[in-house]
């Protein structure tokens, strides 16, 4: 709703900035996240209010904290919270890839999946990780791959490992639902913010998303699958089909697609430093190593370099990126 067409723009507002540099991790489907939001803003009930002002977008700021900030990592989050993300599922089921989702698209149509087919979804998202992820950095980080283990096999191995998805009726997926893009007010309501991954595809990717990056204590998150299954499937029929097989297929390629997000990014945070103390290797050093250790079945990875192995890798790779800086 444009501020002509009446929009109260009283309190705070916010312009958002496309973030590029962070977003070559994960493909992208729409081209303006604004008109997507536009779009959905009368659909979905949790996307703060976007107004044009003068040329310019805005989004109102919401007042309150992140679910992140109240609930940390690994903390179970209230009933209420709770139930408020399922009714965000519920909306999200109800927008389909055959309605009017009459939203300008990124990628072109022969790069996106047949109606229905997890299968080709899911392969395009492993070409993006091979090609736009591992294969466009290989270059400054080959040495670092080889030492870690990692090449074209593992992706060959992922695909056989995560092979056989059940077809499932695409919608919309927030792509990206983790604790730091849910905004809690003070009357206890539920935002949900940065929608710049949002796709069409399969649903039960974005359950899987959503519980790995989550991560609930293992009751909880019992309880959600559950309750996802339930609430899907009361608004298309055949959304939560075949999840006992493909749930843990799903996390398991958010677990090898982490290790080459992972790794770049704390090398990335490390070549910014020029005097790289132990407590800062370190540190780098057990969160690589606890990706691979992760995503070490599905990444075909017969044995894992042990943190000290993991320790030197990363210290030459850094010693070599300072010098040709």
């Amino acid at each position: 709703m444009s501020a002509e067409a009446g929009a109260d723009l009283q309190g705070r507002w916010k312009i958002r900035e496309p973030r590029e540099s962070l977003l070559w991790f994960d493909r992208r489907c729409f081209k303006s996240e604004y008109e997507l939001l536009y779009h959905l803003q009368r659909r979905i009930d949790v996307i703060p209010e976007v107004a044009p002002v003068g040329g310019v977008d805005l989004q109102r700021f919401v007042e309150g904290v992140t679910l992140g900030e109240r609930y940390p990592s690994g903390e179970a989050v209230p009933g209420a919270v709770f139930e408020q993300i399922l009714e965000l599922f519920r909306q999200l089921i109800a927008v389909t890839s055959s309605d009017t989702l009459l939203v300008k698209r990124k990628c072109k149509p022969m790069d996106r999946a047949e109606e229905g087919n997890s299968e080709e979804f899911l392969e395009r998202l492993i070409v993006f990780t091979q090609e736009h992820v591992y294969k466009r950095n290989l270059q400054k980080y080959k040495d670092l791959f080889a030492d870690l283990g990692l090449g074209p096999n593992s992706f060959e191995y992922l695909r056989k490992h995560v092979d056989g998805l059940t077809k499932r009726p695409f919608c919309l997926l927030h792509a990206d639902l983790h604790r730091e893009n849910f905004i809690l007010d003070s009357e206890g309501k539920v935002w949900v913010i940065d929608w710049e991954l949002a796709t069409l595809g399969d649903p039960l990717y974005d359950l899987a998303t959503h519980l790995y990056l989550m991560q609930y204590p293992p009751a909880q998150e019992r309880r959600m699958i559950q309750r996802w299954c339930q609430v899907v499937e009361q608004v298309r029929s055949g959304s939560s089909d075949g999840w006992v097989e493909d749930l843990p297929r799903l996390l398991d390629f958010k677990k090898a697609q982490s290790v080459f997000t992972d790794v770049i990014r704390v090398s990335q945070s490390m070549a910014a430093e020029w005097n790289l103390d132990h407590r800062r290797l370190s540190s780098a050093a057990r969160k690589v190593w606890g990706v691979l250790n992760n995503a070490a079945g599905p990444l075909g990875l017969a044995s894992v370099p042990g943190l000290l192995e993991t320790e030197a890798s990363l210290l030459r790779w850094w010693g070599n990126a300072r010098a040709l800086n």
